[in-house]
C-alpha cells in the first residue's frame, strides 16, 4: 500500500474493516444476546394504510438500489464490455434505473416516517435507535439520489462525470482481498466519498436496529410439522373420531 494521507488512510484504508467487524461481531452478539429481538418490531396492527403503500415502494426501491450497487461495485468495467455492453448504454441504463429506484425509495421512506411521526401508537414504539437508523438511512438515500441526479445533468448538459468504475468500484474490491486501494477512493469526486460514508454509518447500524431482519429468512418454515385442528361439527364429530380410531400415527 502507497503512502497516503493520514485522513484518506484511515477513512479508506482501516475505517471499512473497523465497520466490517462491527457488523460481524454485532450479528454475533444480536443473535447469542437478543435473538427474539431479532425482528422488524411491525407496527401494522397500530397503522396500516401509510404502511400499505410506503413499505412496497420502499422495499421494491431498495431490492433496485442493492442489486445495482452490486453491479456497479463488483463486475468489472471489462467484463460488461466483453459482453457487448457499451460505456454509454451501460451509464444510460444505470442513471435510468438509479434514478427510478432512487425516487420510490425515498417516497417510501418519506411515507414511513411521516406515519411514524404522525400516528401516536407507532410514534410511541419508536426508539433512539429507530430515530438514529432513520437519520443515517435518509442521508444515505439523499446523498445517493442526489449523486444521481448531479451527474445525470452533467450528462445531458453534454459534460463529462466521473466514472465510478474507475475510482469506487476498484476500491470496494480491493477491501475483500485485503489490499485497499486507497488512492482510488482519495481520487473519487466529493459526492461519491459523502455517499459511501453514509453507506458504512448504516452499515454499523444494522445489527442494532430494526433493519436486522434483512439477515434472516423464514427457512424453517418450510420444514415445520403440520399444525393439526379439532373439528367442532357436531354431527361429524362421531364419525370422525371413528374414522381416526382405525388410523394410526397423524
Amino acid at each position: 500500500m502507497r503512502d497516503h494521507g493520514g485522513a484518506d488512510l484511515f477513512l479508506w484504508g482501516i475505517l471499512p474493516y473497523i465497520v466490517l467487524v462491527v457488523v460481524v461481531g454485532g450479528l454475533l452478539w444480536r443473535y447469542r444476546y437478543d435473538r427474539f429481538g431479532w425482528t422488524t418490531r411491525s407496527s401494522e396492527l397500530y397503522e396500516s394504510r401509510l404502511l400499505r403503500i410506503g413499505s412496497p415502494l420502499f422495499h421494491f426501491g431498495v431490492l433496485v438500489v442493492v442489486v445495482g450497487h452490486a453491479v456497479g461495485l463488483l463486475v468489472p468495467e471489462a467484463w460488461t464490455r466483453a459482453l457487448g455492453v457499451s460505456d454509454t448504454l451501460y451509464h444510460v441504463t444505470a442513471l435510468s434505473l438509479g434514478l427510478v429506484a432512487g425516487v420510490c425509495t425515498l417516497a417510501g421512506i418519506a411515507l414511513l416516517v411521516w406515519r411514524r411521526r404522525t400516528s401516536g401508537p407507532v410514534f410511541s414504539a419508536t426508539t433512539a435507535n429507530d430515530k438514529a437508523m432513520y437519520l443515517v438511512l435518509v442521508l444515505a438515500i439523499l446523498t445517493g439520489l442526489g449523486m444521481t441526479v448531479y451527474f445525470a445533468g452533467v450528462e445531458v448538459a453534454g459534460g463529462h462525470s466521473q466514472d465510478y468504475r474507475e475510482t469506487v468500484s476498484p476500491w470496494f474490491r480491493s477491501l475483500w482481498i485485503l489490499s485497499p486501494d486507497v488512492a482510488a477512493m482519495a481520487a473519487a469526486e466529493v459526492p461519491y466519498r459523502v455517499h459511501a460514508l453514509m453507506g458504512l454509518a448504516l452499515f454499523a447500524l444494522l445489527p442494532f436496529t430494526r433493519l436486522v431482519h434483512m439477515f434472516s429468512a423464514p427457512v424453517g418454515y418450510l420444514f415445520r410439522p403440520y399444525v393439526l385442528y379439532r373439528t367442532r361439527d357436531a354431527h361429524a364429530g362421531g364419525a370422525g373420531r371413528a374414522e381416526r380410531a382405525g388410523r394410526r400415527g397423524w
